[in-house]
């Protein structure tokens, strides 16, 4: 006898959990990089199933400190990630607002997700020291709560035309752009 599915709204509802994680750039840098070891995309599909579990099984639902702190936990957790950025209150309420609109039969949300997670298939995300930050890592100085050297996140994609320079030695060159670069 087979399993009885799903309600179409758990469905829907996982559907956009796991597109807003797609397009999350704190976990689309950690699981592009392997912070979370060689089962970093695997790590999400599960943040996203221990996500819809914790608003189907829990009653009162999560709320959004409680999406929050598990989103920020499990970035420490699995990916050794300490996020400051406010990145995860801000999922969070993508989350709870998603339930909430799924849970009446709308599906306008889960459909933008769907959509800024569609757009991002397949580029690269980049982290890169925002301006005026001290490059020099072993001049920093160890105080963690300093916000200074905070990553700039920026979405690259390398069209056929750019592909590297590269020299006799196997360096690569690298190329400034615009007309005052140093």
């Amino acid at each position: 006898m087979a399993s009885p599915s799903p309600p179409q709204s758990s469905v829907l509802f996982a559907r956009g959990v796991i597109a807003r994680l797609a397009y999350w750039p704190a976990l689309r840098i950690a699981v592009d990089q392997g912070w979370g070891g060689p089962e970093s995309a695997e790590k999400r599909t599960w943040l996203a199933s221990v996500l819809v579990d914790d608003f189907e099984e829990q009653n009162p639902r999560p709320d959004l400190d409680y999406v929050e702190d598990r989103l920020l936990q499990v970035m420490a957790d699995e990916f050794d990630a300490n996020l400051e950025d406010g990145s995860a209150e801000a999922v969070a309420k993508d989350v709870v607002r998603l339930w909430e609109e799924v849970s009446e039969g709308k599906t306008d949300l889960l459909k933008d997700f769907e959509d800024k997670a569609d757009r991002l298939k397949g580029k690269k995300v980049v982290a890169e020291e925002a301006v005026g930050d001290n490059s020099d890592w072993e001049d920093m100085s160890d105080d963690d709560e300093s916000e200074e050297g905070a990553p700039v996140l920026v979405e690259r994609q390398q069209s056929p035309k750019e592909q590297p320079e590269v020299d006799e030695d196997g360096f690569t060159a690298i190329k400034g752009k615009g007309k005052n670069h140093r």
